[in-house]
């Protein structure tokens, strides 16, 4: 997919200061010029390519619920269909592969530990594998957004 002005728009602006409001799209369409229809056209372009995979809040965690990192040793064979088992499941926050033993990676977010451990052992029943669920002893905040260089 060739992206658009706008797409690249909504890409680099919207990351952080996404509008706290009733009509959020609405509020990011009055700031670029464009109507509200084109903003949700442009981002549902975005998720049908992969581009996105949410638009959504980020919660200090355990400020509400219960999370936790959640790490799994998968075999290059199998990892791709392990992270779209760990990614369908609502609860995952982000999922991503690092080189290393234990290779997939996600934080999973649930209301209590108890549904936090439910969770955990659906995913290992649906994927065959382990699971190592690491606790926060404290938390560190970095800042997730990327400036992306979308020149053509």
């Amino acid at each position: 997919m060739k992206l658009s002005p706008l797409h690249k728009r909504l890409l680099n602006d919207f990351q952080q200061d996404f509008p706290l409001s009733s009509a959020p799209f609405n509020e990011i369409a009055q700031q670029l010029g464009v109507d509200e229809e084109q903003v949700l056209d442009a981002f549902a372009e975005l998720t049908e390519c992969n581009a996105i995979s949410r638009i959504g809040p980020v919660i200090t965690p355990n400020a509400i619920g219960k999370s936790a990192l959640v790490a799994m040793a998968i075999p290059d064979h199998d990892l791709e269909r392990v992270a779209a088992v760990v990614s369908a499941i609502p609860q995952v926050n982000h999922n991503y592969e690092r080189e290393n033993r234990f290779n997939l990676w996600f934080v999973l977010i649930a209301e209590d530990k108890n549904r936090l451990d439910e969770l955990v052992a659906r995913i290992e029943l649906q994927t065959g594998y382990s699971a190592m669920v690491l606790p926060m002893l404290a938390d560190y905040f970095i800042d997730l957004g990327f400036e992306l260089d979308l020149h053509d």
